[in-house]
């Protein structure tokens, strides 16, 4: 509910420099910057999310605003804003070179993984507000990574020796407990975790849920395919994520309460969809392929119902075009990604790395249009 799920579009995008309109990444083909904002759906607007000139993320979002998340330079770090993504304070390290952050309770703890000293790779909670930063171990395997924490503290992950595994702690991070794994495999990531303690991820091939505290696991099946993820629970235990389904597409999904039964939210029109995140009043947001191939960030009403472009519900100056939904809030609040169109996108190089840096990247691009 206030993490970000690991997912590769984001892992594929090629960080290029954050300028003064927003965190920033460039496309593959350097056609166009992707930028990150909030958008407030109450008032329909976009807040820019400016972590200070470098490149990064923005990896989940807490009731009040505040954003998580990493900037990357030579290093990464994590870091906090204040309410509605006003300021951001560097997080630091366990230690060593750099620190990332997966998710953000409404007291501002913070979790996510950093390099010790040593350069092994160890969960992390904060104090709130993101005040200092703790060691969660990795009982007794190679790494460890902290995805999601709820309002008491307690945190979901995996460690990682041969397979990973997907684990629990108790309030503020206090001890660590394998969750076990489905009867597909040995391996199970947690993703997201509610206030109850209820925890979702994926198996080998399926998603999962636990009861409350994370007790025991119950496969969540998928829309007709043969895998399934879940990304998101809410407080009441509906969880989201995607599947594949009978005629072999990838489809967003939502379940019940308590992970009962498994809806499939349909596209905007496309072959594909995902669902990231979900609030407590049930709304879904993620992404999904127009008619034309096109991926728009999409959410629902409640408890998942209607798909609706996010695009239709703010002002965007031309060329613009939000592609994906990443966390959203109760408050309504969502963090998205957005298009910036290359002619734009070239005024925003000329003002962040000068005449002379845009020329040498033009040029290295290999872009003559």
């Amino acid at each position: 509910m206030m993490k970000m799920t690991s997912n590769s579009r984001m892992q594929g995008l090629i960080p290029l420099l954050v300028l003064s309109t927003g965190l920033c990444f460039v496309s593959p083909a350097f056609a166009q910057l992707q930028c990150l904002y909030i958008l407030d759906l109450n008032s329909n607007r976009l807040i820019t999310l400016v972590p200070s000139g470098m490149t990064g993320n923005a990896t989940g979002i807490n009731n009040v605003g505040q954003v998580a998340g990493y900037t990357a330079k030579e290093y990464r770090h994590a870091f906090i804003t204040g309410p509605n993504g006003a300021g951001r304070t560097d997080l630091k390290t366990l230690g060593g070179g750099s620190s990332v952050t997966f998710g953000i309770n409404d007291a501002g703890q913070v979790v996510g993984y950093s390099q010790t000293a040593t350069g092994n790779l160890h969960a992390f909670i904060t104090g709130p507000n993101g005040v200092g930063m703790t060691d969660l171990g990795t009982l007794g395997e190679h790494a460890s990574y902290a995805t999601s924490i709820n309002n008491a503290g307690q945190v979901a992950g995996y460690t990682v020796k041969e397979y990973r595994h997907a684990f629990i702690t108790g309030p503020n991070g206090v001890g660590m407990t394998h969750l076990g794994s489905l009867p597909d495999g040995l391996t199970t990531v947690a993703h997201d975790i509610n206030d109850a303690g209820q925890v979702v991820g994926r198996g080998l091939r399926h998603a999962f849920i636990t009861g409350p505290n994370g007790v025991g696991m119950t496969d969540l099946g998928t829309l007709g395919g043969d895998f399934s993820v879940a990304y998101g629970i809410n407080d009441a235990g509906q969880a989201v994520g995607d599947s594949s389904t009978a005629a072999g597409y990838t489809h967003a999904f939502i379940t019940g309460p308590n992970g009962v039964g498994m809806t499939d939210l349909g596209t905007l029109g496309g072959d594909y969809s995902i669902a990231t995140d979900i609030n407590d009043a049930g709304q879904v947001v993620g992404w999904s392929t127009m008619a034309t191939g096109d991926e728009h960030a999409f959410i629902t009403g409640p408890n998942g119902l209607g798909m609706t472009d996010l695009n239709s519900l703010t002002w965007l100056p031309p060329g613009y075009v939000i592609t994906g939904a990443i966390s959203i809030n109760n408050a309504g609040q969502v963090i998205v990604i957005a298009n910036i169109p290359k002619p734009q996108a070239y005024m925003l190089i000329f003002a962040g790395l000068g005449l002379v840096g845009f020329l040498v990247w033009w040029q290295k691009s290999g872009s003559k249009a």
